[in-house]
């Protein structure tokens, strides 16, 4: 595959991606109302819109978190709805990294167990994992602050150890929700910085949900999203 071609792979395709949710008897509520998205490999791209405009159940559809009541997603030539639970568990576990607003660090673990532990899971032994975890948390500039426990850190720094451990089994896309959302402007600079660093330097894909007006300076592109639809792309490339 020559490198052209390569910048062109596409890594998520959804076509008319419909998610409904039941609120009462005869009551439905639209969250996504046939979405059609595509995102070539390499690229980075924040989703912005008002709460409830479908961000982050567009990113759990992608993630393979939530269902689709109907439409299609697929990632990495993947259809998702093909996949039984423990398929679609090995194929995230292999290819994509998750970051959350709230972080999901294990509060008893220092920095660098938060990031093993990923490895861990994926059965990787224990050199191995302990050499990829320092490594990772090198990368997002806290190796002095490795051994310390969650509490011991600032938003700022528990943001890069959710990055470390995104990036811990090396994959190829990773899905982002609000990943400044708690962080002071500074800190969302130097968040959204690294993010460009590592789609620049390792290849990888970022698609992130976003409020913050800061992220349009760092981006490829921004796809705005009005009750459950695309309504517009601009590219800042």
């Amino acid at each position: 595959m020559n490198s052209e071609y390569s910048a062109r792979e596409q890594v998520i395709l959804t076509q008319d991606l419909w998610r409904t949710y039941q609120t009462g008897i005869h009551q439905e509520v639209h969250a996504l109302r046939g979405v059609n998205l595509s995102v070539d490999k390499g690229s980075y791209l924040a989703l912005k819109g008002r709460s409830g405009s479908g961000k982050t159940t567009l990113l759990n559809c992608i993630g393979g978190l939530d269902k689709p009541t109907r439409g299609s997603v697929r990632v990495f030539d993947i259809e998702l709805k093909d996949l039984d639970d423990k398929e679609l568990t090995d194929f995230y576990r292999k290819n994509v990294g998750f970051i959350f607003q709230a972080f999901g660090l294990t509060p008893i673990y220092s920095a660098l167990e938060n990031v093993e532990i990923v490895l861990q899971i994926a059965g990787i032994g224990y050199k191995s994992r302990r050499q990829r975890a320092e490594h990772c948390l090198e990368r997002v500039g806290l190796t002095d602050w490795m051994h310390h426990r969650v509490h011991e850190l600032s938003g700022g720094q528990l943001q890069r150890v959710a990055i470390a451990r995104a990036l811990a089994n090396q994959p190829r896309l990773i899905l982002a929700d609000e990943p400044t959302g708690k962080l002071d402007t500074s800190t969302a600079r130097e968040i959204f910085s690294l993010f460009r660093e590592i789609v620049e330097q390792e290849g990888v894909t970022i698609l992130m949900a976003a409020h913050d007006p800061l992220v349009d300076e760092y981006v490829d592109k921004v796809l705005q999203l009005s009750d459950g639809l695309i309504i517009d792309t601009e590219s800042l490339a």
